[in-house]
């Protein structure tokens, strides 16, 4: 029998490397003769650099070079496309601005110098010496009236998630229908804040002749990194080496911006030597991205009875004057609900802030959130169950492609949610509960995420004492990547689990995508399985070759691996340990390589997770303070390979929630463009006080077409409902609807 380590909810293997302090993460890294960089900031948003003044901050202590757009190494535009994403342009998730290349500002905090020094203290010292002349000119800071919109035609250069689409005739639905609705939601921007900062080490060395340059990065792609170095600096792709890991968390950030790492790489070629750059936490308001603010505006119509006939959901964003992302809010729209006539469009406004990139459910969180909410708003126009509005709505295939799902219980995460809240025994009434003077309320939402695979591939070696290592070059970024590919590793090659060690975080190994858009475990499962059972397959081409084992002469079709056995499939008392084999073949170890990708059934079947999620608040009537008491959750997510770290997954992805819904907002100087909010004590997020009691539950049940371990991401789908679960629950306990993120308490006391 095999080991059947998946699916047990084993702690985490690098969870003492981690809480000693031994995971080395990338600023920790000991590399000989390292020099450090501090970075010049902008202090304006638009404008250009008239004069640099670097003559103190050369003449400084230790001081080896500044470095500016005058004196930078020269760098090759931004690749338009890496493999099939496109980067450039409307639509595209990177900027085509690359660092220090000219004098041009386009956004408060941008890199203008980095000084190199000795020490990090002297290079920060000498970097506040620099002193910059400006020609300013007036920011564009608002949607609104931003001079620049645009309508991008696809996310990411993604032929199938079109931006702006219309299917059927949603204007004369929506003319027709009986009831109708139209509300506008907005959410305020938000940053990404993992608890490591970025931070990169970057070396050049001479390899018979050429350049060579070794990165030492907080990136999650580091397939991509390394092409956009390579393609940048001019160098073969073989020539870039990228190491990293382990991640300290991302939530989207360390994936598309590259300024940090190129900065760091062009300091290292100008000194010859070393060079690191940790970024501070004030400069990832500015480098490290964000999810941008959105204005949504939706309009339902729907027969008496709740059928919802049409649907529109117009969305107006926002990018960089350098960047074409946009958030697509209309990814849940698309497919959620049963409408024959739906419309949507996304308008971009390119202002002077800096850029914004994917952050945990892109599109999904806030576009779910004002989905839901209109969804709740309808259902009390109506006088229905939100539960029930829902179920009359269920969609049995995707109503956008008539493709059915791949796998779909939805109706069971709704039942088992509304008996984990208590949802029947609540009163209906929208502020009829209450406990002296706090206010008491209920409110749910559907959640939803793409059930994502892309390619990868992955090394599988058996060694000579029974040992087995898989390697891939994704990533550990708090997500247990570590562990789940350890398991699944051990299933496939049929070893113990403390036999089988899973190696990740470095671009020398087989590819991985970047790890992003919950797709890494459907992704890199498949390629380590598929290693496994080739390196089997030569043991077992071995083995029957070998007059001397006992199953010499017989077919690899005849042959089992148990237990770290190759024997008989009709009879399993004959064979021998794979030790043995190799031992005896004088061989230390059997290598194989080998990948897996998704197949026709992405063109057949709709891939998606999907849950329901319930919550209980608490609002304080005099002073608007909201607090929320319960979070009960129930998904789908295919079969789970780790419970436990799953569970961990979910219960961040709901606490990521709750502060994108009560707390997270960065705001920014109207006059200036620079941001008010830098650090994480005027920045919120969710301490342990504020994170209520959360029940998270799924049905475990494998999809059968996504791949054979059954499994889908789960890293993104726990954030995506809870927002709007947390709204509708304010407004069943006050009787007031807040359209605007976050809910903070003066929105609720005012007028």
């Amino acid at each position: 029998m095999l080991t059947q380590a998946t699916g047990k909810p084993l702690d985490r293997v690098d969870g003492r490397l981690k809480v000693t302090g031994a995971a080395r993460y990338t600023a920790e890294w000991d590399v000989p003769g390292l020099a450090y960089g501090a970075v010049v900031e902008s202090a304006v948003a638009h404008g250009v650099v008239s004069a640099l003044d670097v003559r103190a901050a050369r003449q400084a202590p230790g001081v080896l070079a500044v470095m500016t757009h005058e004196n930078a190494p020269r760098l090759q535009p931004i690749p338009a496309k890496v493999g099939e994403t496109q980067f450039r342009g409307e639509g595209g998730i990177t900027e085509t601005r690359q660092p220090l290349q000219t004098a041009a500002i386009e956004y408060a905090g941008q890199p203008l110098a980095v000084v190199v020094a000795d020490t990090h203290e002297r290079a920060r010292h000498a970097a506040s010496l620099v002193r910059v002349t400006y020609e300013t000119r007036a920011p564009q800071l608002a949607m609104a009236t931003a001079s620049r919109q645009t309508l991008p035609e696809s996310f990411l250069g993604n032929e199938e998630e079109k931006l702006q689409v219309t299917v059927g005739d949603p204007a004369a639905a929506l003319a027709a229908a009986p009831v109708r609705l139209e509300r506008v939601y907005e959410s305020a921007i938000t940053h990404h804040n993992p608890i490591e900062p970025l931070a990169t080490i970057a070396r050049w060395e001479k390899r018979a002749g050429a350049d060579f340059l070794t990165l030492y990065d907080t990136t999650r792609g580091l397939e991509v990194l390394q092409q956009v170095m390579a393609t940048s600096l001019g160098l073969p792709r073989e020539s870039v080496h990228v190491i990293c890991p382990f991640v300290g968390g991302a939530f989207g950030a360390k994936g598309w911006l590259y300024a940090p790492p190129l900065l760091t790489a062009m300091a290292a070629r100008l000194v010859g030597k070393p060079v690191k750059i940790e970024w501070r936490r004030q400069d990832m308001f500015a480098v490290a991205g964000q999810r941008a603010a959105t204005r949504q505006t939706l309009a339902l119509g729907a027969t008496r009875d709740g059928k919802i006939t049409a649907l529109r959901h117009d969305t107006q964003t926002h990018s960089s004057v350098s960047s074409g992302f946009t958030e697509p809010c209309a990814r849940v729209t698309r497919m959620l609900y049963a409408v024959p006539n739906i419309g949507f469009a996304h308008q971009l406004a390119h202002l002077h802030l800096p850029s914004p990139c994917p952050m945990r459910g892109p599109g999904e969180t806030v576009g779910g959130w004002a989905l839901e909410c209109a969804i709740d708003e309808l259902a009390a126009e109506l006088n229905l169950d939100p539960v029930e509005l829902r179920l009359r709505n269920y969609a049995d295939k995707n109503p956008e492609t008539g493709k059915p799902w791949s796998s779909k219980q939805l109706r069971q995460c709704y039942a088992r949610g509304k008996e984990l809240i208590g949802w029947d025994a609540r009163n209906p009434r929208p502020r009829s509960m209450r406990e002296g003077n706090t206010l008491i309320g209920y409110g749910m939402a559907t959640t939803m995420y793409p059930a994502g695979r892309r390619e990868a591939q992955a090394r599988a070696t058996i060694f000579a004492d029974g040992r087995a290592l898989v390697q891939n070059a994704t990533h550990e970024l708090g997500n247990g990547a570590y562990t789940i590919f350890r398991q699944i590793s051990a299933d496939a090659l049929a070893l113990p689990i403390e036999r089988v060690r899973f190696e990740l975080g470095d671009s020398a190994l087989p590819s991985a995508p970047t790890t992003g858009g919950s797709t890494t475990t459907a992704t890199v499962g498949p390629a380590a399985q598929q290693a496994a059972r080739t390196v089997l397959g030569a043991l077992k081409r071995l083995a029957a070759s070998d007059a001397q084992s006992p199953l010499f002469g017989a077919a690899a079709a005849a042959i089992d691996a148990r237990e770290g056995r190759l024997v008989l499939r009709a009879n399993p008392a004959k064979g021998e340990e794979y030790g043995a084999i190799l031992r005896r073949a004088k061989l230390p170890s059997i290598v194989a390589t080998d990948g897996a990708k998704p197949g026709e059934e992405r063109q057949k079947y709709s891939f998606y997770s999907f849950g329901a999620v319930f919550a209980q608040v608490r609002v304080d009537e005099a002073s608007g303070v909201i607090r929320v008491a319960r979070l009960c959750a129930v998904y789908d997510v295919g079969r789970l390979m780790n419970p436990k770290t799953a569970h961990s997954q979910i219960i961040g992805g709901m606490a990521m929630g709750v502060g994108a819904t009560l707390m997270e907002a960065t705001r920014y100087d109207s006059r200036n463009g620079r941001a008010v909010v830098r650090n994480l004590a005027d920045y919120h997020v969710p301490s342990m006080a504020d994170t209520p009691d959360i029940t998270v539950e799924w049905l475990n049940i494998p999809d059968p077409h996504i791949s054979e371990l059954g499994a889908r991401g789960i890293g993104e789908i726990g954030c995506v409902g809870t927002p709007a679960a947390i709204t509708n629950a304010v407004f069943h306990a006050t009787g007031r609807r807040l359209r605007s993120l976050p809910l903070t308490p003066d929105k609720l006391v005012q007028g």
